[in-house]
């Protein structure tokens, strides 16, 4: 019930992982149709950098204002941060306090004077600002660092390399939310550069019971996790797309014409056995360099035809050398039969 420092900076982070959660799937997903042609309604979805640029942004968001607070000279404290917030960030429309500008909030008597709301994607969240300062300014300072570099005991010694007397850094050091925040960006940054699977995880219930589902618990869940505008735009889009060349590779042997060999380009070469196969055409489409399948049932039937063929093609390989084995056999019989009448009737 009561969110301070330690809640907001982890909700921080859930917001990152939302964004980079949206843009790898709904985002990339709806531009990719549109790189490779594809006709394409697009379908709304609430993206949320609006409240990412609310926490993170260099001048004006909510970690700025708090490295602000704790640099600047004269008397800091939780009240001075959040009427900081009050003058930056009282026109924001995810941003809410009692004693911002915006008189909308004057009689909200659930919101206290000494806290702020956020609207984050998954529902509203209230944070005591008392602690906020101390927090964030929860600094090691260089001679306790220096002293703990100077230990004995190598663990301890390497805990603290920046007290080596050789590296000393003037600078004052990074306040509690700086670190965090680059933290949460070297994060997304190798997120990026993979290619990752996401498990959403939905609470059934608060009791942690089992067999009981609390329907406006797990509705509320599906809503604010973007579940639904994922599930929008699959059911809208195409389940299944590949490059041209793996899947005529891959499904060539299902059509005379592409089997064995294909002289000519891999989309013709797709076309013509799509073709031959009678795939209704509202099932596929032909975008720039990939084929799209919109329905998982046409790709479950490709691949059980592509089995099929598998194994009648083993079948024929098997015949053929089951025919040869014996051909074989049949002919180095007939050859000593030769050589043994030959012989016989020398004699006879």
């Amino acid at each position: 019930q009561d969110n301070s420092f330690e809640q907001f900076i982890i909700n921080y982070c859930n917001e990152k992982l939302q964004q980079i959660f949206i843009e790898l799937t709904l985002k990339e997903e709806q531009e990719e149709y549109i790189r490779e042609g594809i006709e394409w309604t697009h379908i709304e979805y609430f993206n949320n950098a609006i409240i990412c640029d609310l926490i993170e942004n260099n001048q004006t968001g909510i970690l700025a204002m708090l490295d602000e607070e704790c640099l600047r000279p004269g008397t800091v404290t939780d009240d001075t941060f959040l009427e900081k917030l009050n003058q930056v960030c009282a026109t924001h429309q995810h941003f809410e306090s009692r004693m911002s500008k915006c008189s909308r909030f004057l009689n909200d008597t659930t919101l206290p004077h000494s806290c702020f709301r956020i609207q984050h994607y998954a529902g509203k969240v209230m944070y005591q600002v008392e602690g906020f300062v101390d927090k964030n300014n929860d600094l090691l300072y260089r001679d306790l660092s220096q002293a703990m570099w100077k230990a004995s005991h190598s663990l301890i010694k390497a805990l603290f390399p920046e007290g080596n007397p050789a590296k000393i850094n003037l600078k004052r050091p990074p306040t509690a939310g700086s670190q965090f925040k680059a933290s949460v960006a070297t994060l997304m940054k190798n997120l990026q550069t993979k290619n990752p699977n996401y498990i959403r995880c939905i609470k059934p219930n608060d009791k942690k019971a089992a067999h009981i589902f609390n329907d406006a618990l797990v509705c509320h869940q599906i809503r604010y996790l973007g579940l639904l505008e994922n599930v929008r735009v699959r059911r809208a889009g195409y389940a299944f797309r590949q490059a041209y060349e793996p899947c005529l590779e891959r499904y060539k042997m299902l059509c005379k014409q592409t089997w064995p060999h294909w002289r000519g380009p891999a989309r013709a070469g797709v076309e013509v056995l799509f073709n031959e196969l009678e795939i209704p055409e509202e099932e596929f489409s032909f975008g720039r360099s990939k084929i799209f399948i919109r329905n998982p049932r046409t790709l479950f039937k490709l691949e059980d035809l592509r089995k099929q063929r598998l194994e009648d093609l083993a079948t024929l390989i098997e015949k053929i050398y089951r025919g040869w084995k014996c051909r074989t056999r049949f002919l180095l019989m007939k050859k000593s039969q030769i050589v043994i009448a030959s012989w016989y009737r020398r004699y006879a």
